[in-house]
């Protein structure tokens, strides 16, 4: 995988120091956001490694993913509503 597809932004901050334990585990506590459910992991010839958070959802809602025009209606609806361009529903 390229470098630009894995990074985001280049930009790294230190937020903390952590150790393994017995079973080679490292706890990232409070440094993560609740929403992350899982990690895809990289490493690199210096051993250097990169966590990319990853955010599972539910299989049913698969589709709208797999599904390019229905997503983009739906940031399309997201953006109008968010820039007050609504329209009041007829009865």
């Amino acid at each position: 995988m390229l470098r630009q597809e894995i990074l985001k932004d280049a930009k790294f901050e230190e937020i903390t120091q952590a150790r393994m334990d017995s079973k080679h585990r490292v706890a990232l506590g409070k440094s993560v956001s609740s929403q992350v459910t899982s990690f895809k992991i990289y490493r690199n010839a210096h051993g250097q490694v990169i966590l990319d958070p990853m955010v599972s959802i539910p299989a049913h809602e698969t589709w709208l993913f797999k599904n390019k025009r229905a997503s983009q209606m739906v940031h399309q609806g997201l953006e109008d509503a968010k820039q007050g361009r609504l329209v009041k529903r007829k009865i």
